[in-house]
């Protein structure tokens, strides 16, 4: 049975206080299977037998709004997407090193060619962006509290909804529920 990595926006931010037990709970009403959170920001790992990641997201949704009587945009990633994510490089090593911050968003859909201009308009002298597949890399030279970009300031620039995580939180995933290929 696939495993799928959701990465829910708007839980435990802005006074939208869930705990990780309901949040388990909810999906498990889903008929969703060995149920996990990771840390308490929306990570929420769990075994499917649909391989219809829209229909599945949809449903997450659907449930959510109505168990908390709010909007939940989801974003899944297969096993196979988080191990490639956990692994990708986007910036030199120096630069990461050396950065305050390197994030990653999560977005439903690719960015047209129109979009990522828009995206790399924000850049900054210490914001630094790049696009992957659905994901985009936010690397924060200094401090975060120090930069003027924002989840909330992506979205309305490209008019889309995204979730942030910090790319070291996506490698711990990774590490913990990701089988190595040669073990």
């Amino acid at each position: 049975m696939p495993r799928h990595f959701a990465f829910l926006r708007a839980i435990n931010v802005g006074g939208h206080n869930v705990t990780m037990e309901k949040l388990r709970g909810l999906f498990e009403t889903l008929g969703l299977k060995e149920v996990e959170t990771f840390i308490a920001s929306g990570n929420v790992i769990f075994k499917s037998q649909s391989r219809d990641v829209r229909g599945l997201r949809e449903r997450i949704e659907d449930r959510l709004r109505k168990s908390l009587g709010y909007e939940v945009t989801t974003f899944i990633r297969t096993e196979a997407e988080i191990e490639a994510i956990a692994a990708y490089r986007p910036f030199k090593a120096s630069q990461i090193e050396s950065a305050g911050a390197l994030n990653v968003a999560f977005l439903a859909e690719r960015l047209t060619p129109a979009l990522r201009k828009t995206l790399m308009a924000l850049k900054t002298d210490i914001d630094d962006f790049h696009v992957r597949g659905r994901e985009v890399y936010w690397l924060c030279k200094k401090k975060q509290s120090e930069s003027t970009f924002s989840n909330a300031l992506l979205e309305r620039a490209l008019k889309v909804r995204a979730t942030f995580r910090g790319v070291n939180t996506v490698a711990k995933l990774a590490a913990k529920h990701i089988r190595s290929p040669s073990a």
